[in-house]
């Protein structure tokens, strides 16, 4: 598209809108300016924009379409940093610092924007202090969310793909569409719909070669998308021209599959997806419908091993809470539970989940460390929430960290009855041996790999193997062995994972319970006494005890997590509700107090939703998806 070409009028109503948004109370020269120097550009899907190490010589304001960031790492490899929606600046960066492209830019699909040349750039700087403060503005805010969810990074575009026989993606689609009105405007196109709008029957069954078709029918997508927050592209149920059209017409592509039918590629998959062209791959979301009354998914891994998906949804499509969830996500409005770790305290998540649910606050996404990830992978079970108390009462009420060893050679405790603890409760409430992606809802543990001194993040593999490892509180718990690692306990890098879950797709607003103490306690003594005097002390009644120590296991555990903890208050600012019950006198080995400490986080739970006018507070989109700091 030329500066001469002929533009279609939405085009020019959505560039003014987007210039308003991003930079907002332009003085009328600098107005005047942009209209006389900004040169369309339209680049094709998998074309590039502009490449890493070039010299900046333009900014561009992406009009329709979306790009892809990408940064090449020391070993050649790309590494994708963001995706690019329409509205947003890019480009601007180079042009303030003089130095080259620091990222490649490449169009997911057809896309159209408008360029600012560099002398323009810098006469626009010189006649708008309004531009220059919001562009200096979105430069910091990149910075500091990179790699974060934004509601700017939401898919506008999505296509639904049948990827198995038997699938009634239309319906589907409308149940979708109703969901997503909560969020904002939505259309529904398939190909008889865009025929009719077009006034030409047939024309979206028209090959690639014709050009004219190809150029109608984008344009019309692209007006439909103007007047919309969401579309969404219902295929045919084979490769037709239509069904490639959609795939690379679309931001986000939902391969929507029966998890009972084979996993192997449809012919959908191979001649749209696998044969497409080179740097046009929208990101797939492989999405498994199942009927209402499964108790678990299964065999998950055997899909996704074959496909190159960004991510998985287990879907019930005749629940409405299931497609509620699938709203959410895609609108980068989903609801994500983290979990701290801090051993049998941790059973007042119990409680604080209980008071989300009846609150009506619904979870799409849980993790967790140590304790945190046992419980995170009860929340993704779905299970009721009675059966989840009866499970977890019967199953923690065995003391899972009492079979202590006499020959403490790798930990003080064997490890083996919390092994059967947790794998009994996780057979009671999924009814198999699952793995972590078979969890209807999304779910991660942390843990720390000793091997390699660093955090892990573990999502995918036999749950019982990633929650043991992310609990193995060292020298307490044995270490895990995966893939010739030790791994164990994440506390020791990470015992409250916010970061993790603000960078999960989908993922907008965040809840945290955090289990670290309010207030450090002094101690009225100079020295640590000896054997003898522990032993007198601890013969005494417990109110006239003087020496008020730690025991050998929860100073072992405690020490583990120091560095973690010293990054709460961070953590805490990234969470939009945040819960921390007090557990007053509550000890890290106390599971014989489980009513109890279930009740404690409960009661907590209840008190810290009453203070929020609304509950869960709706995310700020004027803060573009940053986290808005909790009890604060």
């Amino acid at each position: 598209m030329t500066p001469d070409t002929p533009r279609p009028h939405h085009l020019d109503t959505l560039l003014m809108q987007h210039l308003h948004a991003a930079l907002p109370d332009l003085e009328p020269a600098a107005l005047d300016l942009l209209r006389s120097h900004l040169e369309w550009v339209e680049i094709a899907g998998g074309q590039p924009l502009m490449t890493q190490g070039e010299p900046g010589d333009a900014m561009y304001l992406l009009v329709s379409g979306r790009l892809r960031a990408s940064i090449r790492q020391h070993d050649g490899s790309q590494r994708v940093v963001r995706e690019i929606a329409r509205g947003q600046v890019v480009g601007e960066m180079s042009l303030y610092t003089d130095e080259p492209r620091s990222a490649t830019l490449v169009a997911i699909r057809d896309s159209v924007l408008v360029r600012l040349g560099k002398s323009a750039f810098t006469r626009l700087l010189t006649l708008s202090a309004q531009a220059s403060i919001a562009l200096t503005r979105q430069i910091i805010q990149r910075l500091q969310t990179e790699g974060q969810q934004s509601l700017l990074d939401r898919p506008v575009t999505m296509g639904l793909i049948p990827i198995s026989e038997g699938v009634d993606h239309a319906q589907l689609a409308q149940r979708l569409a109703a969901q997503l009105a909560t969020h904002g405007r939505v259309a529904v196109v398939d190909a008889a719909t865009l025929d009719s709008q077009l006034g030409e029957p047939g024309i979206t069954a028209r090959p690639d070669s014709d050009t004219d078709a190809n150029r109608r029918i984008a344009l019309h997508l692209d007006e439909i998308e103007a007047a919309h927050d969401f579309v969404l592209l219902i295929s045919d149920a084979s490769s037709t021209p239509w069904t490639q059209r959609c795939t690379r017409h679309s931001d986000e592509l939902l391969l929507l599959a029966n998890a009972d039918a084979q996993p192997a590629l449809h012919p959908i998959e191979v001649q749209c997806l696998v044969l497409r062209p080179p740097r046009t791959d929208a990101t797939e979301v492989l999405v498994l419908l199942h009927p209402a009354e499964r108790q678990s998914p299964q065999h998950t891994a055997a899909w996704l091993e074959r496909r190159p998906v960004a991510d998985h949804l287990h879907i019930r499509p005749t629940l409405d809470r299931d497609i509620a969830r699938l709203a959410r996500l895609q609108s980068r409005n989903g609801v994500g539970l983290v979990l701290a770790g801090g051993g049998a305290r941790g059973l007042a998540h119990l409680g604080v989940h209980r008071a989300l649910r009846e609150r009506g606050i619904d979870v799409d996404v849980a993790g967790g460390t140590s304790i945190g990830s046992v419980m995170a992978a009860i929340v993704a079970s779905d299970a009721d929430t009675a059966r989840v108390m009866e499970v977890t009462r019967w199953a923690f009420g065995r003391k899972p960290t009492s079979d202590f060893s006499w020959l403490p050679l790798v930990s003080l405790i064997k490890g083996r009855r919390l092994r059967t603890v947790v794998r009994d409760a996780m057979l009671r409430l999924i009814g198999h041996e699952a793995d972590m992606e078979d969890l209807w809802k999304g779910c991660y543990c942390v843990a720390s790999n000793y091997s390699r001194a660093s955090e892990v993040l573990l999502r995918r593999g036999p749950l019982l193997r990633a929650v043991l490892a992310s609990a193995a509180i060292p020298g307490a718990l044995p270490p895990v062995v995966v893939d010739g690692d030790l791994l164990c306990d994440g506390g020791t890098f990470n015992n409250f994972p916010v970061d993790v879950m603000r960078r999960w797709r989908g993922v907008g607003r965040v809840i945290g319970v955090d289990l670290s103490g309010r207030e450090p306690r002094k101690l009225d003594f100079d020295t640590v006494p000896g054997t003898a005097a522990l032993l007198r002390d601890k013969l005494r009644p417990k109110a006239q005890r003087r020496y008020r120590l730690p025991s050998l296991v929860s100073y072992l555990i405690n020490v583990t997590v120091l560095y973690s903890t010293s990054r709460q208050r961070e953590a805490r600012a990234q969470t939009q509700l945040y819960f921390n019950p007090a557990l007053t006198r509550v000890g890290m080995l106390d599971w014989h107090r489980f009513d109890h400490i279930v009740q404690q986080g409960y009661e907590h739970g209840l008190a810290v939703l009453d203070e929020q006018q609304h509950g869960l507070p709706v995310l700020d989109e004027q803060q573009h998806g940053r986290a808005v700091p909790g009890g604060q």
